[in-house]
């Protein structure tokens, strides 16, 4: 087999070089905006004679590099858009194969990291002190430390994080204690230990004035004081979703399974660091009716963090698993019907997505091909519901959910700790089911894994909880004049008081869409109030389509962006068109 690529990475590749281990120490300016200390790098070369070796950065300050003690050379290549700059580090002594070496890295963040959110005492619940949080997935852990920064390589990390005393560090990691930093009584020194090995994807850090309170034997919620109460009612049941999921996957191997609830501007939904989940406010609804995120990033503990996709290319392994697992933890909740209504409503995002991009766009097959594609351009929902669509139509086909969830079960516990591609996937799915070769055979594979628009079958569905949502919808639509409709919906439901986000964002769309003028305000103060970009990006691209409203949606955009998160900055410019 010739060797993965992974377009999207400038580092060495896993062939050449591994990193094991990664020793963090640093420190949190607030002030300037920036993260500065050492990344320790334990690399273990693949091959005989290595001489040199190739990490990602990405608008990274490099002080110096230490191999043994020793000042070595090292050489940052020029800026190459969204990947960074490759930093190539001679070696003092060649190694040979399977031999390790710890390779020192003095660095700085810079204040417009794409990795990091600095937030003003302003921009936080408690206004009066700063916050600070990450998100790397897809690459932009580069933007932090130099590392390679592929889902092929896995490494377990320690850290230490000094930040100012009145505030908490938390890490995607377990906490291993806390004292006051030795070089300044102003400061406290968190510590954090990871023993399972990660992509460096899954490296996660918050910084704010956080409190927790626990709601399961293992699971702490962590927010701003604010929040914590009404995060501990919505999340309350973790601790059972993560029972069923140990039952559907296999025993949980990370210890604490904590809850994060992020500031407004948090990009999305959920964010599977490991020990740590990061989720958005906008899931606070009040009766826990969108607690299947938690459940999405629950799964992800085996499907995505045991087993992850060798390439952004296969990043439908990540998300298409996950998503079938999350439906079947809904399912055991809730019951079967409930499972099939949402794998349903799914289908139909994934129509939704695909009108949207053109039924033709390259964006819309299973396995993507991202040479020269920034990973955050090509983010939908395609590898999401596709993924669960060619799941949900294979356990059909092949005998029925629980004959899949063995599958599934086996799948974790054949590729945990492993980075793999969808051949991997499919090789082992046919070396399963070696009885059933002959119904396997009859899968439009081509089709389904690499060819762009709608899958080639839709699978069944039941019916029963979507019936009635169909037959109210019929009534409403059969009727004439869409703007006296959406007036009269206002009358008969009250949608503008309702603060369900997932409901919101529906109505809002909708009044933009049919073009009424007194929603332009609350679809504006949406867009702005928080920074979900499954909410902002379409509120945003919705009024400047609306000729009423478009001049005020660029007008908007540019006045919020300094204080946004600096990815759904750039995807919203991108939507408006402007920059």
């Amino acid at each position: 087999m010739p060797e993965v690529v992974d377009t999207c990475s400038l580092a060495s590749p896993a062939s050449v070089c591994q990193t094991k281990h990664l020793h963090l120490r640093c420190s949190v300016d607030f002030t300037r905006r920036a993260l500065s200390g050492t990344a320790a790098l334990t690399v273990q070369s693949q091959e005989d004679n290595l001489r040199s070796l190739v990490l990602d950065t990405k608008d990274l300050a490099i002080e110096k590099v230490v191999i043994n003690g020793q000042e070595v050379k090292y050489t940052l290549g020029e800026k190459q858009s969204y990947k960074g700059s490759p930093m190539e580090i001679s070696l003092p002594i060649a190694l040979s194969r399977n031999q390790e070496v710890v390779v020192e890295i003095s660095f700085e963040t810079s204040p417009k990291s794409s990795a990091l959110q600095w937030l003003t005492p302003e921009q936080t619940s408690g206004k009066e002190h700063p916050y600070l949080f990450s998100q790397c997935q897809a690459i932009h852990c580069r933007a932090i430390l130099p590392c390679q920064d592929t889902p092929s390589v896995k490494l377990t990390y320690t850290a230490e994080v000094s930040v100012p005393k009145e505030l908490v560090a938390l890490m995607s990691a377990v906490r291993d204690g806390e004292a006051p930093d030795p070089e300044d009584s102003s400061r406290k020194i968190y510590r954090f230990t990871q023993k399972v090995p990660i992509p460096c994807y899954l490296i996660a850090l918050v910084v704010g004035a956080l409190e927790s309170r626990q709601i399961g034997p293992r699971t702490l919620v962590w927010s701003e004081k604010e929040q914590v109460e009404k995060s501990a009612y919505e999340f309350s049941e973790t601790e059972s979703m993560l029972k069923i999921a140990e039952d559907l996957g296999g025993p949980y191997v990370w210890g604490q399974y904590d809850l994060l609830v992020l500031p407004p501007s948090f990009p999305y939904g959920g964010m599977e660091n490991p020990c740590l989940t990061f989720v958005t406010p906008t899931l606070l609804a009040g009766d826990k009716s969108l607690s299947n995120v938690i459940a999405h990033e629950i799964s992800h503990s085996w499907t995505g963090n045991l087993v992850t996709n060798k390439t952004w290319d296969h990043f439908w392994l990540n998300e298409g698993h996950t998503v079938y697992l999350e439906r079947h933890i809904c399912g055991r909740l809730f019951g079967e019907k409930f499972r099939h209504f949402h794998a349903l409503g799914g289908w139909g995002e994934l129509q939704n997505t695909i009108k949207t991009f053109g039924e033709t766009h390259p964006f819309t097959k299973l396995v993507v091909d991202l040479k020269d594609v920034d990973p955050d351009v090509a983010y939908s929902s395609v590898p999401y519901e596709k993924g669960f669509a060619l799941l949900f139509y294979l356990e059909q086909l092949l005998g029925g959910p629980e004959v899949f969830l063995g599958f599934l079960k086996a799948y974790v516990e054949k590729f945990s700790y492993k980075s793999i591609t969808t051949d991997d996937w499919k090789n082992f799915l046919y070396s399963h089911f070696k009885d059933k070769v002959d119904i396997l055979n009859q899968v439009d594979w081509n089709a389904w894994l690499y060819s762009p628009g709608l899958p080639p079958v839709k699978p069944n569905y039941d019916m029963t909880l979507t019936n009635a949502c169909v037959a109210l919808s019929q009534r409403w639509i059969n009727a004439p004049h869409p703007l006296g409709h959406i007036k009269r919906m206002q009358e008969a439901y009250n949608f503008n008081a309702v603060n369900n986000s997932e409901i919101r964002f529906r109505w809002l769309r909708l009044c933009i869409q049919s073009k009424w003028e007194e929603a332009i305000p609350l679809a504006l103060k949406m867009a702005t109030e928080q920074g979900r970009m499954k909410f902002t990006r379409p509120l945003f691209k919705d009024l400047a389509a609306f000729d009423k409203s478009h001049d005020q949606a660029v007008r908007t955009y540019q006045e919020h962006k300094a204080s946004m998160h600096p990815v759904t900055a750039l995807l919203v410019g991108i939507d408006l068109k402007v920059d």
